[in-house]
């Protein structure tokens, strides 16, 4: 059986790798057949070397200018013009009256400044060469006969054609037909590439026409969906639909009347004859009905296109190609605030669809209308400001991905938002005057533990817990440490909503326990109690823990356990440097430690969290030994800048009207390192102030807080009264261990910039190995930190604290 040779993929572009060099000889020739037989070759040489071309419709001196000066191979192409238009001709002219040839030098001179003033004109070199080109190259009966021969020789093979005769080369249509019919994609791809690079339209548009007509109508949408994918030239969609030879005719007779031997005719006859002509789309036929549709959408005109996509909506896709030419009709038609609100939205088809990436854009769309219609009713200065910035974020992410959309639709999309942005931009100040007429409620927390939505800023150690208790089927035990007031405790409350489900979470403060007088026996209650609360198990006796409190507590352990199933049990102790105060009172036993990490080892499904400052990391004695052996460690940190900017500018309550300028968001990172506890004060601090302004002193100001009102307020020694647990605390707590922690801080707090080691010792009189000591503790305990050699307050506000001691 006789089988079809494969599809060949045309590729007609030229085959040079490198930009034409100023200096080979060869160029210039090339350049020549360019200009004179390939002219498509200059504008696939700009969009390859030269930084694209700007077409002559829109190219003035100004703009041909730039292009010059910013590109170096549209400036050497000048130069190369010049040459083949000033420096050729008149060395040719100079030869020919040497051999005799009578040369009138006035003419030749009057030719070269014609030829440079046009190209200086149109403002880029090769736009001389394209013009002389097409305008010798009307029909080019010469150049078709050239290419006649290897038609003839090589029928079924790829070849080389001529670029300049509009003549149709025999046989092209229906060979490219079988392409077509054989391949599609393929076949459409050496269709573009015939557009490309040769002037060979009607061949072209008459194999499409013929193969769409044969086409099964259940084929006819997605194969013309694939056609108006990236044509090369739109009229090959259009003349898909419209009748070429009838466009060919009127245009023929507008040309006839046009000619100046026939300007004296009656208007009326070219009228009566065009008349003749049926140049408009046509919906006779499934193909053609398809085309028209995206040829409308490309021309912007969507309520043309839902005509003709209407003739095909039976057909598969034909109902998705409707509904989105529906759609965009109905954006269309909406150009201001209100008709925007008012847009009847078709419903979307379901998946799968053929034009996806069309689809979520008209999603983002149908956000924006319903943003609007917020915009319109709510009675919320806030609502409609929030939604308002909806609306624009999602119009300028449309405008921003433009690109990524398919070319039918692509301009009237474009179109539409722009005109929604510039509809809802108009109406920014109305809605963004936000009227606060009571105290504004204070989203902040200073000193309480933060919950719920609230607690926001810790992803990092949040997804650490989670790698270790979701990812796992053995729960681990975890020690968190860090500086004081760091926000552990938030942690250890809101965990339970982070981890997997069927785990549960007991909370133990063990600072609740106090100076535990009947020592280990109120630590195993509070944690029994704990447990009772999550897993509604009724705790032990007091008296058996009061008479055997560790064999008592285990044999809880074990019901618990027995209880849990397939689930999992987390005992988060709070404030656990608590026991080692225990310990070294002599009120818990020393072998505690041990007893618990026995309790971790017996059960998979039941693990430990202690949380408390730097010096549980510390705890190096042997009877702390046997857990952290058996523990992961995490360390919580400042916060980051931008988690910083996140706490401050979007607090969890809804309708907060406060803002704040970039510079006031930086400012207080600065004083605070991201320190939680003074990043919530100072914010605090910023919503009572203004609140005092506004209702106690009457005083008239906008909504945004700024750098000065940050400075007023840390400035403000209420300020500093207010956060005394948190520098109370990291003063105390410098009292302890290394000797001479409290000497170099007040060292340090006079100069913002730092101390080197060596001016300290000056400051202080430590001894170098003291000081080295006192410096590391300080820093292990994020107080101090060394930069370039220069040791500093990390926290701003710590240091101010400090200096006015």
């Amino acid at each position: 059986m006789n089988q079809h040779p494969p599809v060949p993929r045309l590729d007609l572009a030229p085959k040079l790798k490198r930009p034409l060099s100023l200096w080979n000889p060869l160029d210039y020739l090339r350049l020549l057949y360019w200009v004179f037989f390939f002219p498509q070759a200059l504008r696939w040489y700009m969009d390859t070397f030269g930084g694209g071309d700007i077409p002559s419709s829109e190219m003035n001196l100004r703009k041909g200018w730039e292009l010059l000066r910013q590109n170096a191979i549209q400036r050497n192409l000048l130069f190369q013009g010049l040459v083949l238009t000033v420096v050729t001709p008149l060395t040719l002219a100079w030869l020919l009256q040497q051999i005799g040839v009578d040369i009138n030098w006035y003419d030749v001179a009057l030719g070269v400044a014609l030829g440079v003033a046009l190209g200086v004109a149109l403002g880029v070199a090769y736009s001389v060469a394209l013009g002389v080109a097409f305008g010798v190259a009307i029909l080019r009966p010469e150049n078709w006969l050239f290419g006649l021969p290897l038609v003839l020789r090589s029928p079924h093979r790829q070849w080389q054609i001529p670029h300049v005769t509009p003549l149709p080369l025999y046989s092209l249509s229906s060979r490219l037909k079988n392409w077509l019919c054989q391949d599609w994609e393929t076949g459409l791809h050496n269709a573009n590439q015939l557009l490309a690079y040769t002037l060979q339209f009607i061949p072209v548009i008459q194999a499409v026409n013929l193969v769409l007509a044969e086409t099964p109508p259940e084929q006819v949408v997605f194969r013309v969906v694939q056609l108006a994918e990236d044509p090369f030239d739109w009229q090959l969609v259009r003349f898909t639909s419209a009748s070429l030879n009838e466009t060919l005719k009127s245009t023929f007779v507008k040309d006839f009347f046009s000619f100046p031997l026939f300007f004296f005719l009656p208007r009326r006859w070219q009228e009566q004859l065009q008349a003749l002509f049926f140049t408009d789309t046509r919906l006779d036929t499934p193909a053609r009905a398809t085309a028209a549709g995206f040829w409308y959408l490309h021309e912007k005109e969507p309520v043309k296109a839902v005509a003709a996509f209407a003739q095909v909506r039976s057909l598969p896709y034909g109902e998705e190609m409707f509904t989105l030419a529906q759609t965009l009709a109905a954006f269309n038609k909406a150009n201001k605030p209100n008709t925007i609100a008012t847009v009847k939205i078709p419903p979307f088809p379901q998946e799968p669809l053929l034009r996806p990436i069309t689809w979520q854009t008209l999603t983002s769309l149908r956000s924006v209308v319903e943003n609007a219609k917020i915009i319109q009713r709510s009675q919320s200065a806030y609502q409609r400001s929030l939604a308002l910035n909806r609306a624009l974020g999602e119009l300028t992410e449309i405008l921003n991905n433009a690109d990524t959309l398919p070319q039918a639709e692509r301009w009237l999309i474009i179109d539409i938002a722009q005109t929604w942005r510039y509809a809802l931009e108009g109406i920014a100040k109305e809605v963004g005057e936000i009227s606060i007429t009571k105290p504004v409620s204070n989203p902040y927390i200073i000193g309480d533990p933060v919950v719920g939505d609230r607690f926001v800023g810790r992803e990092d150690v949040i997804r650490q817990l989670q790698e270790l208790w979701m990812r796992s089927s053995q729960l681990q035990s975890v020690v968190i440490y860090g500086h004081r007031r760091m926000g552990k405790t938030s942690i250890l409350r809101n965990v339970a909503s982070f981890v997997k489900a069927g785990v549960q979470v007991a909370y133990v403060n063990l600072l609740e326990v106090a100076d535990a007088p009947q020592g280990v026996v109120e630590v195993l209650m509070a944690i029994s109690d704990a447990i009772s609360e999550v897993m509604q198990i009724p705790p032990p006796s007091n008296e058996d823990l009061l008479s055997l409190p560790q064999p008592t507590f285990r044999r809880y352990l074990t019901q618990v356990e027995a209880e849990l199933g397939t689930q999992g049990l987390i005992i988060a102790l709070d404030e656990f440097e608590k026991i080692e105060e225990l310990m070294s009172a002599g009120k818990i036993p020393l072998d505690f430690m041990g007893y618990l990490r026995g309790l971790t080892q017996k059960s998979s499904k039941i693990a430990f969290v202690l949380a408390g400052l730097h010096t549980l990391e510390e705890m190096t004695a042997d009877y702390f030994q046997p857990f952290y052996a058996s523990v992961i460690t995490i360390k919580v940190g400042f916060m980051e800048a931008g988690a910083t900017h996140q706490i401050l500018a979007n607090p969890s309550i809804e309708d907060f009207p406060l803002d704040y300028t970039p510079e006031a968001l930086d400012k207080i990172y600065q004083l605070t390192h991201g320190q939680p506890y003074l990043v919530q004060l100072v914010a605090f601090q910023l919503v009572r102030r203004y609140n005092d302004e506004v209702f106690n002193t009457g005083r008239a100001r906008d909504n945004n807080l700024t750098i000065g009102d940050v400075e007023a307020v840390v400035n403000d020694f209420e300020f500093f009264q207010r956060g005394r647990y948190y520098f109370d605390g990291v003063w105390g707590q410098a009292a302890r261990g290394a000797a001479g922690q409290r000497e170099i801080l007040r060292a340090l707090a006079s100069p913002p910039q730092g101390l080197s080691i060596t001016a300290l010792y000056d400051c202080t009189n430590i001894e170098i190995a003291a000081l080295q000591e006192a410096l590391n503790t300080l820093k292990r305990h994020d107080v101090v930190e060394e930069i370039e050699g220069r040791w500093r307050i990390i926290v701003e506000l710590f240091r101010r604290w400090v200096f006015q001691l």
